[in-house]
């Protein structure tokens, strides 16, 4: 047990550069909830957006929604990093100096929105077809009619699976190692080779990701509480 415990010494060595692994590790660490954080804003902007648009009675416009959701969903998200990486900035030479940062998060979160839009089309679907035209008989725009009637209904209903894709966003972020982001997968594979402490490494970072689940689990867990319906207990004293 103790040679356990005194291998891990390692993370207090300086990497030769003026720093220990653990401060690298916790900057890692700071790297990966920086993309998961940016691509979820992305995520729930556009995904609930396109959802939106898949309810629409116009079916035009319903179209785009769906072909949205089908082109982002269905292609490996490794191969849509790799697309923003190489390919995007090829074609739109104005983006060629953006870093790799930016241009992970935007794929990262195109990816989930694509997830997230199939969920808000199925909350809003679930509610009864008669709330819209209530709403519309009251004279609210469609647009007030989502607003404030039909999404804030919507979201009590997919809070669970946001969660979810909540915790994915997280660990799927570990693709930006792909494209030479000094997240925690790339620093456990760097670390690894450079120390020939593989099992700690990898053991740390899955403690970590496994961390920035859990939290997020419990957020969640916090907003669901808060967005439940009030009832009343009908016959109290």
């Amino acid at each position: 047990m103790l040679d356990i415990l005194k291998s891990f010494e390692i993370f207090l060595q300086d990497t030769g550069g003026g720093e220990t692994y653990l401060q690298w590790l916790l900057q890692a660490w700071g790297w990966t909830l920086a993309v998961s954080f940016a691509a979820w804003i992305v995520a729930i902007i556009v995904g609930v957006t396109v959802g939106v648009l898949r309810t629409l009675p116009n079916r035009y416009i319903a179209f785009i929604g769906n072909t949205w959701t089908e082109i982002f969903r269905n292609i490996p998200l490794l191969v849509q990093i790799f697309i923003w990486y190489h390919v995007v900035p090829s074609l739109f030479l104005s983006l060629k100096d953006l870093p790799s940062f930016a241009l992970v998060f935007v794929g990262l979160g195109l990816f989930t929105s694509a997830r997230i839009a199939e969920q808000v089309k199925a909350g809003i679907e679930s509610l009864s077809k008669g709330q819209l035209q209530a709403s519309l008989a009251l004279g609210l725009t469609r647009t007030q009619a989502y607003r404030f009637v039909l999404l804030p209904q919507a979201f009590r209903i997919i809070v669970p699976p946001l969660t979810s894709e909540s915790m994915s966003i997280i660990k799927n972020s570990s693709v930006a190692y792909a494209v030479s982001i000094s997240e925690l997968t790339m620093f456990a594979m760097q670390a690894g080779e450079e120390t020939a402490k593989n099992i700690q490494m990898f053991l740390a970072t899955t403690i970590l990701y496994a961390v920035s689940a859990l939290a997020v689990n419990e957020i969640s867990k916090l907003i669901e509480r808060r967005m439940q319906f009030k009832t009343s207990r009908v016959g109290a004293k």
